[in-house]
């Protein structure tokens, strides 16, 4: 069993600091790496799936979540609002309303629809000490957010898209899902009071869900306020099921933003919002990924690919000429020199490396690479330049082996 909170610190991936405050913590350098290269592995995803990117700020007026419902439905998991120049602005616990006010600053055809808006942006929630964890449960999120902007009858093929782009990121990053949820309103005042709206979204979502195949189960009481939702749920290294991804359909908000695009009969028409996050929060995402490989991660993910080891000081000209050519090619990569330790040693500290290139006398000789994969597996040696093509094909794959069938010794 992996906790992320002492193997991410025991890693170098993240930490936190009283000074800063609980539920903030830092990103380290190798952290950094695992952030950046996941966030720009969902910004290309979403971008072959036809989504463009904004940025938006992490404040708002008071007014702008009163339009929205957030202060009325939502404002206890908000941070207080900051009175500045006689007015009140509040960190945003969504990214949804700036979204809405993107999509009304321009007028909108029918044959612009669908319009899908994406970011990677921050969001803050007022969470209680008492739950705060690690990376799992945070008061700064960054958020895998997304808005399609759509007519009705593209609502269900919208939603349907997400639930596959999910699927498709899951497979590249090894993440399983225990299970799918169908979240229905509760029977507390906390959602809008709109039965035919919520009617309507919920038969969409059922529609979605039950064409997809995939198994699920109808849960009251865990819809966002504005809308039901499906849950992707993921356990944790104890069992806990936790959200990590989700898709929602959003009658409410167009309404209360005053939405429209001109349709075919040159008429104004309401669109509907699809929210969906892929892989949720960077935070929680990177908690799952540690827990679930114990640090393992998938070999274009790692934040070292590829380490080089000289057996003894006189193999250390070479070793530093294969970093270099890593680099080049862009692989993440480091060396660990022999005034480090032992070999068997080194190898041992970087256990968690995808690939351990070991340059002896043998290798400076023949000009082959004799590698080491984290799975213990020893491939044949290849030339150096070949084996590097294997190494950076498999990670362009973002796949989760780490050499496929070649013949291998030992």
């Amino acid at each position: 069993m992996h906790d992320h909170r002492k193997l991410g610190r025991e890693l170098g991936l993240f930490d936190t600091d009283p000074l800063i405050g609980a539920g903030l913590p830092y990103w380290l350098p190798d952290g950094a790496v695992v952030r950046h290269t996941l966030e720009e592995y969902i910004r290309d995803v979403e971008r072959r799936a036809g989504y463009q990117h904004v940025y938006s700020p992490v404040l708002g007026k008071r007014e702008l979540y009163e339009i929205s419902g957030h202060w009325s439905h939502y404002s206890e998991d908000m941070f207080p609002p900051m009175e500045l120049g006689g007015e009140q602005f509040v960190l945003r616990p969504s990214l949804c309303p700036h979204h809405a006010l993107i999509y009304r600053s321009r007028a909108h055809s029918y044959r612009e629809l669908p319009l899908r808006l994406a970011e990677l942006g921050g969001m803050h929630r007022a969470e209680l000490s008492g739950v705060l964890g690690g990376l799992t449960r945070v008061r700064a999120i960054q958020l895998n957010d997304a808005h399609v902007f759509c007519t009705p009858d593209q609502v269900a093929d919208e939603a349907s898209a997400a639930l596959d782009l999910i699927g498709e990121a899951y497979e590249a990053l090894g993440i399983h899902a225990v299970r799918y949820r169908l979240s229905l309103p509760g029977a507390d005042g906390k959602y809008v009071a709109d039965s035919g709206m919520w009617q309507r979204a919920a038969a969409l979502l059922t529609t979605v869900l039950d064409r997809s195949g995939l198994p699920y189960h109808a849960v009251e009481g865990e819809a966002a306020f504005y809308g039901p939702k499906i849950d992707v749920q993921v356990a944790d290294s104890a069992g806990r099921e936790s959200t990590l991804s989700t898709v929602q359909i959003d009658f409410h908000q167009p309404e209360q933003f005053n939405l429209h695009y001109v349709g075919p009969d040159s008429a104004k028409h309401r669109p509907v919002m699809v929210h969906r996050s892929i892989i949720g929060s960077v935070e929680r995402a990177v908690a799952h990924l540690v827990e679930s490989n114990g640090g393992a991660f998938p070999a274009w993910l790692a934040p070292t690919q590829i380490a080089v080891l000289p057996v003894t000081g006189a193999e250390l000209p070479e070793a530093r000429r294969l970093l270099n050519r890593c680099v080049d090619i862009g692989l993440r990569a480091k060396i660990l020199e022999p005034d480090h330790g032992t070999l068997g040693a080194r190898i041992r500290a970087l256990r968690l490396v995808p690939f351990q290139a070991v340059i002896g006398a043998r290798e400076v000789a023949s000009g082959h690479l004799t590698l080491r994969l984290r799975d213990g597996r020893r491939p044949h040696p290849l030339p150096a330049e070949e084996a590097l093509s294997r190494i950076t094909g498999l990670i362009a794959d973002r796949g989760t082996g780490l050499w496929g069938e070649i013949s291998a010794s030992g």
